[in-house]
């Protein structure tokens, strides 16, 4: 049997649909292939983007 990968938004408030989108996204791997959190200060890039 395989994975299920559909998402399943139904019920959920906008803004926490939105955040489930993004960490289907994986940002990790974006922000690991671009180097955008070499010179961070605060926040690194994931947070931010929320």
């Amino acid at each position: 049997m395989g994975k299920n990968t559909e998402i399943k938004l139904v019920g959920q408030p906008i803004f926490k649909q939105a955040i489930n989108l993004i960490d289907a996204i994986n940002v990790s791997s974006l922000v690991k292939k671009h180097g955008a959190d070499h010179y961070y200060k605060t926040f690194k890039a994931k947070p931010q983007l929320v």
